[in-house]
């Protein structure tokens, strides 16, 4: 399978190249982000998306900030990074990769003694970060596929392929990693409304890797686990908190229906992703604008004056969660993560 790298670093033009996810399928576009307003901007057009996607970017864009400042006095400069740094991590609240990306550049640089050496620590840093992220979606890729049988139709929800890390996948990393270890796999893919991540971007993607890929409604999805068509659920994760996982609006749906038809339901996603700090309830679930569910296509769909909710992500309570991936294994059972990170110093 040919390589996708979602995200990268220019070292040339000293800018961050990524690919605009809003124009796929019809067309594939690379963008450069000179400044950190032009990347932000790309994160709440959701440009760029994916929560490890969103890691490398706040990390990235932590580098493009000590690149961009022109500032000559140290301190006034550092100032004025961290500034652009709380704006990058604060784009987008509710996958916690940002701010963990923004966060893990900015603890190293802080250490920094001056200017020059502040740009090449943060890019360092920042570079490993999307390096370690391509790593721990191999990984979890192999963890995963131990779990799937040798025929097998995986249903997912969204986009957790390699447009929302690096490259490879977390969800579709498992399913790429079955593949290639000789599995027969093929995926049905929710088309995940309003914007179309799973009909747009995951049938794209699996579609250049000659995955077999289906979509469907996402209301469809209950009906075909009744009828016996779909073998297990594998989605990723935007974070996971200690009582829930937080993903695309529709996941805990799905969870729920595979609860009832006692299909396993599989959650994979880096620790980067996963936030031992807080619960559900102290989550902010972003919601977005009413135009992405009131127009389709360029046509009116919902009547002027009528409201809308257009609540972006839900939350999967870890009781319904049969494991959860990651690139050091398997957690089984899901509410085990918390102790486990713990004991073990994880997170």
């Amino acid at each position: 399978m040919k390589a996708l790298e979602t995200i990268s670093w220019d070292k040339d033009t000293r800018s961050v190249l990524l690919i605009d996810q809003t124009k796929l399928p019809l067309s594939y576009r690379i963008i450069r982000c000179r400044t950190v307003d032009r990347l932000i901007t790309a994160i709440r057009r959701l440009e760029v998306r994916g929560a490890p996607a969103l890691g490398i970017a706040g990390a990235y864009g932590v580098a493009l900030a000590a690149f961009t400042i022109r500032e000559r006095d140290f301190h006034h400069y550092f100032h004025l990074l961290e500034s652009a740094a709380l704006e990058i991590g604060n784009a987008r609240p509710t996958a916690v990769n940002l701010s963990w990306g923004v966060l893990r550049v900015l603890a190293k640089i802080r250490l920094a003694g001056s200017i020059e050496e502040v740009r090449v620590v943060a890019l360092k840093e920042a570079q490993r970060v999307a390096d370690e992220d391509a790593a721990a979606c191999h990984s979890l890729g192999d963890y995963g596929a131990a779990l799937l049988p040798e025929t097998c139709t995986v249903l997912t929800h969204c986009n957790a392929g390699a447009l929302a890390c690096r490259e490879w996948g977390t969800a579709l990393g498992v399913v790429r990693s079955a593949i290639e270890s000789g599995k027969n796999i093929s995926v049905i893919a929710c088309e995940t409304r309003p914007l179309l991540q799973g009909a747009r971007l995951t049938a794209w993607e699996l579609k250049r890797d000659e995955i077999p890929v289906t979509v469907i409604p996402d209301s469809a999805a209950a009906h075909m686990m009744r009828k016996g068509e779909i073998d297990c659920v594998i989605v990723g994760a935007d974070r996971i908190t200690r009582d829930a996982v937080f993903n695309k609006v529709g996941t805990y749906m799905h969870a729920v229906c595979a609860k009832s038809h006692d299909i396993p339901f599989y959650v994979a996603a880096p620790f980067s992703t996963y936030d031992r700090v807080h619960t559900e309830q102290e989550i902010e679930i972003e919601e977005r604008e009413r135009d992405e569910v009131a127009h389709f296509s360029g046509h009116t769909t919902i009547p002027d004056g009528v409201p809308v909710r257009n609540v972006a992500f839900d939350a999967t309570p870890i009781s319904l969660i049969t494991a959860l991936i990651n690139e050091r294994g398997v957690i089984l059972p899901a509410s085990g993560w918390v102790e486990l990170a713990e004991k073990r110093r994880i997170i």
